[in-house]
Parts: C-alpha cells; structure tokens; sequence
C-alpha cells in the first residue's frame, strides 16, 4: 500500500486508533472533575448557575465517555492482533497494569455513572454528588495506570529477561519508573487544559450570539481562571519532564531539538524553526538562539546538549517529525498562558464578556487543548523509536507477521468506519454545545435537586428538548443556520 511495508502500516494504524481515542478521555478526565465541582459549588451556596451547567456538561461527558469507552476497546485489541511479538515480550508487565486499570478505574466509574446519569431525582443529595466525585477519582485512576504502562515502556525498571520473556521482579519500580511521575502529572493537566479551552469557546461561542446569560458567564469565568492557573505549572511540568527525559532518553531530546554535532565545543543553541534532513544529517533553514537550548534543557551557559550523530543512524527516531510536533505542542502551550493574561486584564477592565477579539480568540482555541495533547504524544511515542520498549525491544521486533496487504485493508476499514461512526458523535456533541445550558425563571425540569422530582440527565434526551424549549427558540434557529 503505497510502498509502504507492514510495521509502517501497523504503526499508521496503532497511531491513527489511539489519536482517535486519547481526545476524549483527555475530556473525559477534565469534564468529571469540572461536574463534581459544579454539583459541589451548588450544594453549597445554593446558586442554581451551577445546578443548570452541571445538567449541561453531565450530557456531553455521557456521551463522550462513551465513545471513549468504545475506542479503547479497539485499540487494546490491537496488542494481540498487530503486535503480538511485543505483547508475548512485556505482557506480563503490561497486561497486569491494564488489568489494574480495569479493576480499579473502570469499576469504580461503571459502579457510580448510572447513579451520576439517571440518579438525580432517585437519591440524596449527598449520595448523587458523592457519586460524581467517584467518577472523577475513577477518571484520574485510569489516568495512573495507563500512565504507569506507557511510562515502563519508555523508562523500564524493576524487571528480568527470562527465556525472551520480560519477568517483573518490584512492581514499584515497574510502576513507578523514572518517567511516571511526569508523565502523569503532564498529562493530567493536559487534560484539565484541554477541557477548560473546550468549555470556554462553548461559552464564547454563545456571548459571540448575544446569549450573555449568568451560566454563560460562569461557564466562560471558570474556564478563563482554570487557563490563567493552570497553564503556567504545565510549563513548569514541562521543565521537569524535559530534564527526565534528557536523563533517560536523550536521542529523543537531541530529535526534538534538532542538534546534530557538538563537536565546535559551544553551549547548545535554541533553535526555534528549521527542518531537520535525516539524509543530510543537519537542521536546514534553521533560526536559532546562542546558548538558549543549554539553559533551558540543562539550566546552564556552557554544558551541551547531546548530539544526534553521537547515536548510531539506527538509534535516532526521527527529528523532523518530533522536531515540528513539539514546537506545536509549545505553541498552544504558550497561547494558552497568553489567553489567561488577556482574561486577567479584562477582568480588571472590567469587558471581560464584551470583547469581541477574546471572545473570537477563545473560540479559536477550543480545540487547542486537544492539539496540544496531539502532538504532545506523537512527540513522545515517535521520539521513542525505533524502540516500542526503550532500549529492550526495537519495534520492527514486536510487530506480528502480517502482510502488508492484510494491514492496509484493515487500515482502511478503521478510518471508514471511525470517521462514519465517530464523527456522527462529533457532531451530536457540537449539536448539544450549539444547544447551551438549559436556564431561565419557572423552567421546571430544574427545580429541586438529588433526591426531589426531576427528569433524569438523560444525554439523549437533549435534541428533543431543544425543539420543546420555546424560550431560547430564536437562539436555537440560529445555532442551526
């Protein structure tokens, strides 16, 4: 297919599966944390803005949850299926982390969503939010124990070969691997990112309209404070994974960087644009900055940085995929720390819900939350090779003995069938963002709360509502034009 060979073509579609599937438990993740504090805010202050965004987003995250559910299933397949040699090498470390994840994370979260969906009007107050709390403390389990294999797959630690076999020996070093701490904490801010940016361009996207309603202010103020916050200590995390992984995989680093020879003696510049040539074995086009890469990546003025060609052709993953994917990743990081100072000086201005630039700006920036965890992971599984277990396992090695022809078949049956069936769940969430928290004086499907008469937070009941809803009616007519 294409001249391509069968691992390319596994490798296409474990990146194409998994690029898929990351977006939404990163919403997922971000969203049930969000809901506990929404349902938490309202049992304490009484304000029903919180009541009214929480019976908004618990539809959004059902749906989104579930497709989430549905492409995990695929993927894991995948392990048996195109990767079958790696799985026979580390699937005695790798299976049990994900059996972990499934007996911890994934009970926990089917144990207590029906009684967050459908349990509003069923239980007690104190039941139904201690219920959304479980789910979002399931969410961040899943997130560790995901975390803990991958991270094993890039820094592995507390383990024996035996007979070709990975046989682990200190399942604390097997979890918590130089890496995992970074990677953990990376991510799950990445996470919180993603959702804040996708909850504000919601919000912008109604102000834009003129629906300038308290939850749309709410909604819009919190994803703004979260950005301010939260986006500089990703920055920080960043620093802290960029000196692990100097540390521990420093091919990866110098692929990033896209220096290939230390040999003039001088402190490693920052180069900030260029295009690393694999063939040519040197960064083309390149602007850098003296000195700059030393200090950020070693916190010195006269240490290098190391080089690619101090690795063998071989060993080197490929800068100019790596090189570009992390500077992506930085740019939305870097946009993301700018759109919560420009919220903090409107705030003080006093137009924070009125300028049309930022509210154009967030809206913009909705999905860059999900870019930036995009490209985060090709940066970080593309920088890995050409090992699927770092410095164990090259991952021509792992690949199953399947034909190219089998493979490219199959490939194309999986973007077939997830841009049919996915991108209809797309478009059913964007239809319930278009539709916006249901609010406003006498609307009955909001009065009393856990334990009171209520119609269940159905998330498929949300189209028909929309039809039903003579008040925002005008609005839904434009939303749909």
């Amino acid at each position: 297919m294409f001249g391509l060979e069968a691992l390319d073509l596994a490798r296409i579609q474990f990146a194409f599966t998994i690029s898929f599937h990351i977006i939404f438990p990163a919403i997922t993740i971000g969203l049930a944390s969000y809901l506990a504090v929404l349902e938490g805010l309202w049992l304490k202050t009484g304000q029903t803005v919180y009541r009214d965004l929480y019976h908004f987003w618990v539809k959004i995250f059902a749906v989104n949850f579930g497709m989430g559910v549905v492409s995990g299933l695929v993927m894991a397949y995948q392990f048996g299926t195109n990767w079958s040699a790696f799985s026979d090498f580390a699937g005695s470390v790798t299976g049990p982390l994900l059996a972990y994840e499934v007996l911890t994370a994934f009970f926990l979260e089917a144990g207590f969503l029906g009684v967050m969906l459908f349990g509003w009007n069923r239980v007690g107050p104190g039941l139904h939010f201690f219920s959304t709390v479980m789910v979002a403390v399931g969410t961040l389990i899943s997130t560790f124990w995901i975390l803990a294999s991958n991270s094993w797959m890039q820094t592995p630690q507390g383990f024996e070969i035996v007979d070709g076999r990975v046989i682990p020996v200190d399942w604390f070093a097997v979890v918590f691997n130089p890496s995992f701490p970074y990677r953990l904490a990376h991510m799950a801010t990445a996470a919180f990112l993603a959702t804040a940016f996708f909850v504000g361009a919601s919000a912008a996207w109604h102000l834009l309209r003129g629906r300038d309603t308290p939850a749309m202010r709410k909604m819009f103020s919190m994803a703004l404070w979260m950005a301010l916050l939260v986006a500089p200590i990703q920055a920080v995390i960043g620093d802290f994974h960029g000196l692990n992984t100097l540390k521990h995989q420093p091919a990866k680093i110098a692929a990033i960087e896209g220096h290939w020879d230390n040999s003039s003696g001088e402190p490693t510049p920052l180069i900030l644009f260029g295009w690393p040539d694999m063939e040519r074995e040197e960064t083309r086009f390149k602007v850098e900055v003296p000195y700059l890469g030393s200090l950020i990546l070693t916190h010195s003025l006269d240490k290098q940085v190391p080089a690619l060609k101090e690795f063998a052709k071989e060993d080197r993953p490929n800068s100019t995929i790596v090189f570009w994917s992390f500077r992506v990743m930085v740019a939305m990081g870097l946009l993301m720390i700018l759109a919560g100072v420009w919220s903090l000086w409107l705030r003080w201005r006093g137009s924070l819900y009125r300028s049309r630039p930022f509210l154009y700006f967030c809206l913009w920036m909705g999905p860059s939350g999900l870019i930036a965890i995009l490209a985060g992971w090709f940066t970080t599984e593309i920088g890995r090779q050409p090992w699927v277990v770092y410095g164990l396992m090259r991952t021509a090695d792992g690949v199953s003995a399947h034909s190219a022809a089998q493979l490219g078949l199959t490939l194309v049956l999986f973007v077939v069938v997830y841009f049919a069936v996915f991108g209809a769940g797309f478009g059913y969430l964007m239809r319930l963002v278009r539709k916006g928290p249901v609010t406003g004086e006498g609307d009955h499907q909001h009065e009393g709360g856990p334990g009171t008469q209520h119609t269940p937070a159905r998330p498929l009941s949300a189209a028909k509502e929309g039809t039903d809803d003579s008040d925002h009616g005008s609005e839904h007519a434009e939303g749909r034009a």
